[in-house]
């Protein structure tokens, strides 16, 4: 019903930069907020940035100064600028919606869904 494709991952030496997009697809009405979590290999998936339909934000102390998330609410698409990547920044990058309400059966509204991921490789 919902569907989250991500793009933008990629190999990057430290301190450089790449730019993640998702973009949910459906007949969408609303997304609570838009995110994007990590998983590194051998670790638990951890939040990395979120941001609501009124543009809040919250993120990761590991990120705050380096990352940045936006959203454009009209394409139902999230961004993270990553910047002065770090190799422990590798990870699978998912984006997640939260709280959807979309389609014609109400059972399914308030919804998460996640996307494939994305991995994101920073070397040394």
């Amino acid at each position: 019903q919902v569907q989250l494709v991500e793009s933008g991952g990629g190999l990057v030496q430290a301190g450089g930069s790449l730019r993640l997009s998702c973009a949910a697809s459906g007949t969408i009405f609303s997304i609570n907020a838009m995110g994007w979590y990590r998983q590194a290999p051998g670790k638990q998936r951890e939040l990395v940035a979120a941001v609501t339909s009124v543009g809040s934000t919250n993120y990761a102390d590991s990120v705050k100064g380096r990352f940045t998330i936006s959203r454009d609410n009209a394409k139902n698409t999230v961004y993270l600028q990553m910047n002065s990547l770090k190799p422990e920044d590798t990870a699978v990058y998912y984006c997640n919606a939260d709280r959807v309400v979309a389609g014609f059966d109400p059972s399914l509204y308030g919804m998460d869904y996640w996307g494939k991921g994305t991995l994101v490789t920073v070397s040394s």
